[in-house]
């Protein structure tokens, strides 16, 4: 068999974030609020994910579309100093780079994206011989993506039939229609990694309980991250396993934390790991998301998230 050349292909949606913090109040309309502090950064769910998987250590590359702007050049230079692999990128000159607006309250946020050229990344620029490339591959954010939404089935299809392993992080749905196909799709999904609210409302539920009996016959792993409670696994034999969150006393902010969670899960995934494993080191690396502002400067190299490890969690890790 040949050797891949990635261990994870993210196939995602890219934008900046301009992320607002320590804001005197929440925004109303016809009045003015004050922010004491702003950053402009990488975004994405999908971006955050690849640049942390990569600062850990994995070989990753990114399939998604950019515009031909300062925003795009941002993206690209972010993800390179990161690790990852841009070679797949696609670059819209006429197009604009998407962008979130991040209003930051402590433990929880809100955003307002301008998606701009993720919408006009479609099922036709995935090539079998990019995704053949990877291991694994990762799609988050389906509801953001529209242009390939229609066809995920396709996409979650044809990566299985190349012989990949498959996670999906759905994100929010911005419409709040949460039109997921979860008989269909997860099938072909060996990780099905929302967080709490967004899986009660992609089934539809009203408790965890109820989504989990619903999705359960055609799951194969359901991972769900529940904030500061930790994170649950259920595996497609129907066993229930709660992991306890690890507890940073010091919040910076939760931007990216779930992202961050996927990424330190999907390191142990393709290493071979047990699932529980995977499932405890995925809430370490959460846990690390929040001991500094934005999504991905905790991870900015394999010296400082070892450190962090073992000063704020008192966990040894090697990576």
């Amino acid at each position: 068999m040949n050797k891949k050349r990635f261990e994870v292909i993210t196939v995602g949606e890219l934008n900046v974030d301009l992320i607002l913090n320590n804001i005197n109040g929440y925004p109303e309309v016809g009045k003015e609020k004050m922010a004491e502090n702003m950053m402009l950064t990488l975004g994405s769910s999908s971006a955050i994910f690849a640049s942390n998987l990569s600062s850990l250590g994995a070989k990753v590359s990114f399939l998604g579309k950019i515009g031909g702007d300062m925003f795009g050049e941002l993206v690209e230079n972010s993800l390179l100093q990161k690790g990852v692999d841009i070679s797949n990128l696609i670059n819209e000159p006429n197009l604009p780079t998407g962008v979130t607006v991040v209003f930051n309250y402590e433990e929880d946020r809100a955003n307002v994206t301008y998606p701009g050229a993720m919408e006009a990344f479609t099922i036709n620029d995935v090539s079998d011989q990019v995704l053949s490339s990877a291991k694994h591959m990762h799609f988050a954010s389906l509801f953001l993506q529209k242009g390939i939404k229609p066809n995920a089935l396709e996409l979650f299809k044809r990566a299985k039939e190349l012989g990949l392993t498959v996670s999906l992080d759905t994100q929010w749905d911005p419409d709040e229609k949460w039109e997921f196909d979860y008989e269909n799709l997860l099938p072909y999904v060996d990780l099905f990694m929302p967080n709490a609210v967004e899986f009660m409302c992609l089934t539809k539920s009203e408790t965890i309980q109820q989504g989990i009996a619903k999705v359960l016959p055609f799951s194969n792993h359901i991972v769900i991250k529940n904030g500061n409670k930790g994170s649950i696994l259920v595996n497609k034999n129907g066993t229930i396993k709660n992991f306890p969150n690890f507890i940073n006393s010091n919040v910076i902010d939760a931007i990216g934390a779930g992202d961050s969670f996927n990424a330190g899960f999907i390191f142990k995934y393709t290493q071979g790991a047990p699932l529980e494993e995977c499932q405890r080191f995925g809430n370490l690396t959460g846990a690390l998301n929040t001991t500094a502002a934005g999504g991905t400067t905790a991870f900015s190299s394999r010296d400082k998230i070892v450190k962090i490890a073992k000063n704020r969690f008192g966990e040894t890790i090697c990576i």
